[in-house]
């Protein structure tokens, strides 16, 4: 999108209890969609972040991570272990 902040993996090195943050949102994207975010605070982007992260998980995030683990050649259990 233009005009918004790029969107960065943090790397698994800096990952605690093995979880990998995917996204991260910026008023910089709120601004390339056209929002006028000069009186947006931290805990509405807070807000903004957390909501965005549970539809994420609710609706895409388990369609994606297979097709995206296959699409990286990352191999399935065998049966039984």
């Amino acid at each position: 999108m233009r005009g918004a902040a790029p969107i960065r993996a943090m790397s698994v090195s800096n990952a605690t209890d093995g979880y990998v943050p995917i996204t991260s949102v910026h008023r910089a994207d709120l601004e390339g969609l056209g929002y006028d975010v000069s009186n947006v605070d931290d805990v509405t982007m807070e807000r903004l972040a957390n909501k965005m992260a549970d539809a994420y998980l609710e609706h895409v995030h388990w369609l994606d991570l297979p097709n995206i683990a296959n699409d990286l050649g990352i191999p399935k259990r065998e049966e039984g272990h």
